[in-house]
């Protein structure tokens, strides 16, 4: 439906120079959402596949291994979006204190993502409403190392900002004078927590998701927050047991329908084909998760097998390879912890898992402080990544 503009437009100053700020009106949309029966097939597709998605919680014996790693890979993806050149493999790297292959701020601004999502999980289930106390917090956590400590972490802007274009009136987009943040974020508030009116998860993940891209609160990291927000409200609304929905390998896939949604919601208030593409971008996620779950327990299973004719030295190899499973970039430090076998043990074991059987290999060619990855493992969680 074609609304018309969904806000209006104020006079601001950015740069120094003159240009027209667009102020979002509240949530939810006037006139309502009409879900004709094309919409409506898509939306229950969505649906069906969030219950496939949030059945991996249960069925799967390695599911927070598998939260784990897909985490992170998230995090990637969301901060690649934003320009960094960080790999999944990178970020395992920092995490075992080894030296990645990108510049290092763009690597910790991945680990950051992953804490704040961890954060955000966390508060929720301690009983934290979406409110702006938490986003703030989520935020000042995305922003604690990398580019964005002089960003302002956790703070709403006190700068007007610009979207797109060399200077702000030319710019693509202008979102909301600082002193409207507050304003905007309070209506946005009541419509995530459901004040004034009842908005099924699904539909309040997509508008809200939309409406603070627009609003565009901090100085930074917003793209990611707005991103990081849309699991958060599915664990809150009890539709996800666990983050598992992630969008942005879909929204960098198809980065420029995206950006063209989003603009057309401003200007002709047609939330009906944003709904369209969102829960299209929910259906195809949350089934290349299930795949990808799927296809990891099974590639688990098939490297187990293999063990078997090692004789005795199959069960140190499997708990090595358990281990992997569970980071599958480590080094036998870690290994050591986290099974008890003694160092020297470790070192054999993996030495039959990567001379041997092929399974794993060695990432930094030292004689020392070697760092090893279970190489199918991260291709598979690579193959939709690679866009």
């Amino acid at each position: 439906m074609q609304r018309g503009i969904t806000g209006s437009y104020t006079p601001s100053i950015a740069g120094g120079v003159s240009c027209q700020a667009f102020v979002p009106a509240a949530l939810p949309p006037v006139p309502a959402l009409q879900f004709d029966d094309p919409l409506q097939a898509s939306i229950n597709n969505a649906m069906l596949a969030l219950g496939r998605l949030d059945a991996i919680s249960t069925l799967l014996p390695d599911a927070p291994l598998f939260l784990y790693s897909y985490v992170r890979k998230e995090a990637v993806m969301s901060s690649q979006i934003e320009g960094t050149q960080s790999s999944l493999s990178d970020l395992l790297l920092f995490e075992m204190e080894a030296v990645p292959g990108v510049p290092m701020d763009d690597v910790q601004e991945v680990s950051c993502y992953v804490n704040a999502l961890n954060l955000g999980v966390q508060r929720i289930r301690e009983g934290m409403p979406i409110r702006r106390r938490l986003v703030c917090e989520l935020h000042a956590a995305l922003m604690t190392s990398g580019r964005g400590t002089q960003r302002d972490p956790g703070e709403f802007r006190r700068s007007q900002v610009w979207i797109g274009g060399h200077r702000a009136d030319r710019a693509m987009f202008v979102p909301p004078p600082a002193n409207q943040i507050d304003a905007c974020f309070a209506a946005l508030e009541r419509f995530i927590n459901d004040e004034g009116s009842t908005t099924s998860p699904l539909i309040k993940a997509a508008l809200a998701h939309v409406q603070f891209e627009t609003i565009h609160p901090f100085l930074d990291g917003n793209g990611r927050l707005g991103r990081l927000l849309i699991p958060l409200i599915m664990v809150e609304a009890g539709i996800l047991k666990e983050p598992l929905l992630y969008l942005s390998v879909f929204f960098k896939r198809h980065r420029e329908t995206y950006y063209q949604q989003l603009q057309q919601i401003r200007t002709h208030g047609d939330w009906e084909a944003w709904l369209l593409f969102f829960v299209d971008a929910v259906a195809s996620s949350a089934s290349e998760a299930v795949h990808t779950a799927q296809q990891l327990s099974a590639l688990h299973a098939a490297d187990r097998e293999r063990l078997v004719g090692l004789g005795r030295m199959a069960a140190s190899v499997r708990q090595v390879l358990d281990a992997m499973f569970a980071r599958p970039v480590i080094n036998i430090p870690t290994i050591t912890a986290q099974t008890g076998l003694s160092p020297a043990t470790v070192g054999k074991a993996l030495d039959v898992l990567e001379n041997q059987l092929h399974i794993v290999r060695e990432l930094t060619g030292n004689r020392r402080n070697r760092v090893f990855a279970y190489s199918a493992y991260i291709g598979i969680l690579n193959q939709e990544s690679e866009i």
